[in-house]
């Protein structure tokens, strides 16, 4: 009768844990990331009625707890605004450490940045994984975003779109500038200056960088066929050819090296002869350009002549005059000119004044021909710029994140670049429900759950990373109701056990009146 009594006492007291942890679980039902609890009972040794070791005559002698397991079954997500909030989608753990450096395990990814720049929780503990743009990309250590910058990129390419004027007046220019960027992420302006020669469908074209001329550019112009569309690209050179009567010498010097408008190797060369009058030449023969004006002087001890071919201003080619001229001598200059198929440009640029350089060893490529070159027409309608593109850019500061399903924090920049910045690093074991509950949504290593294994999210069985979400409590309201029904049912009976046990015991001690 003794043993009745115990085995109703114990029913009661395991009905009261199974409610404790019932009421555990109901009340973390809001808890991010929380792992609900289900308690496990076993009976308690029985004796034999008849002594021995006969198995017939057994009575048990009432319940106990065996174990309280963790359940791991996925909870719901819940959608955030926040990209640094996180949750696994299938197995694994995120790793978080203390400022001792204890490690710990959680399932609640509801993450943000301290003011120190470190990936941390509610709790403040550090999340664990790779910084990717550090020194060493491949130690797995707290998450920082402190300090991201992306670093700048000196401008290499450039392509321009515009359309330029067919009805332009020979000798007008129309200009299409851009900002470029050094190695340093410092800006710089990229002119391109086009002037309309006088042959039909020329423009040359001269570039500077902050108004210094390139040093060299592999092509001086563009031919527009009739439909205005870019049909060639082309170079000049000039030679000279000297015819005195007497002992004078010239040195030609071109101011405007690929600004020579027209080839006239197919027309007539031009001439320049000598008057009576010892400073007076005049133009023989024009070659075609039949705005170029001539002008003289005297620089030094020498005189000068200077031709401004186009007729808009300022000499394009000059030549140096010294010994002796008689009338009638005379000085030729043809004008040969290379055309080619569209193609890309290359423009050489002299060194920058910070030290830094820009494109290959401060030589920039005009991507004129290439699949993605911007368009330049020749059409009868106002020039105009369409498009300026470049890929070059200034350093940035971090201004969003973004996290992919293989944990890694993409940072978008203030210079409009984006970059892998870390990635998170998550943890399984062997045997997740030997983990010792720590609170706050922390598990701990024991010796039961085995060490963690480390791994990529997604890969070697790992779930994988879902951004902008965390995953809530997998507690089941519908069947904690059920259990707590059951629950109490067991405690009414295990009293009422007490109750009748007492009664008849009563009874018992009454025997003897």
């Amino acid at each position: 009768m003794g043993s009745s009594l115990y085995a109703g006492i114990s029913g009661l007291t395991a009905s009261e844990k199974q409610m404790d942890v019932i009421g555990n679980n109901i009340a973390n039902v809001n808890t991010v990331g929380f792992r609900a609890g289900k308690i496990h009972f076993a009976d308690i040794l029985s004796q034999s009625i008849t002594g021995g070791s006969s198995t017939f005559m057994q009575i048990g002698r009432g319940v106990s707890i065996s174990d309280v397991a963790t359940q791991f079954s996925p909870g719901s997500f819940e959608t955030t605004a926040n990209a640094t909030d996180l949750s696994i989608d299938g197995d694994g753990f995120f790793i978080v450490k203390d400022a001792d450096g204890g490690s710990y395990y959680t399932r609640a990814g509801a993450f943000h940045v301290d003011s120190d720049g470190y990936l941390v929780d509610s709790n403040g503990l550090k999340v664990q994984g790779y910084n990717l743009l550090s020194s060493d990309p491949n130690t797995i250590t707290n998450l920082s975003l402190s300090d991201v910058q992306s670093a700048p990129s000196a401008t290499s390419t450039i392509s321009i779109g515009a359309n330029l004027n067919s009805d332009t007046a020979d000798g007008a220019t129309f200009n299409a500038a851009q900002t470029v960027y050094d190695s340093q992420g410092d800006t710089h302006t990229l002119k391109a200056t086009f002037q309309k020669t006088e042959a039909n469908g020329y423009w040359g074209c001269r570039t500077y960088l902050d108004n210094t001329e390139a040093t060299s550019q592999t092509y001086c112009g563009l031919k527009f066929d009739s439909n205005g569309n870019l049909s060639k690209v082309y170079n000049s050179t000039q030679t000279e050819t000297i015819t005195t009567a007497g002992d004078g010498t010239a040195v030609m010097t071109v101011n405007n090296e690929g600004q020579m408008y027209q080839d006239t190797t197919a027309l007539s060369p031009i001439l320049l002869t000598r008057g009576a009058d010892e400073d007076t030449w005049t133009i023989t023969q024009d070659g075609g350009y039949t705005n170029m004006s001539i002008t003289t002087g005297t620089v030094g001890a020498d005189d000068e002549i200077a031709i401004d071919l186009d007729g808009a201003g300022g000499a394009d080619v000059t030549f140096a005059l010294s010994d002796t001229w008689a009338a009638g001598d005379t000085i030729q200059l043809a004008i040969a000119q290379t055309e080619s198929d569209p193609a890309d440009v290359s423009l050489m640029f002299g060194s920058l004044s910070n030290g830094a350089t820009i494109g290959s060893s401060n030589t920039v490529t005009w991507d004129l021909a290439g699949a993605t070159a911007q368009s330049i027409t020749g059409y009868a309608s106002t020039s105009v710029v369409k498009a300026l593109t470049h890929d070059g850019y200034a350093s940035g500061v971090l201004k969003s994140l973004s996290v992919t399903s293989e944990g890694v924090l993409s940072g978008f920049f203030t210079n409009g670049q984006t970059d892998d910045i870390g990635q998170v690093v998550l943890a399984d074991f062997s045997n997740p429900w030997g983990l010792k509950r720590m609170g706050n949504n922390l598990f701990g290593e024991t010796v039961t759950s085995g060490s963690a294994v480390l791994n990529n999210p997604g890969s070697a069985g790992m779930g994988d990373i879902s951004p902008n979400s965390l995953e809530m409590s997998n507690t089941d309201i519908a069947t904690e109701f059920i259990n707590m029904i059951t629950a109490q049912r067991a405690y009414q009976a295990s009293a009422k056990i007490v109750t009748v046990t007492d009664e008849m015991m009563a009874t018992l001690m009454n025997i003897k009146r």
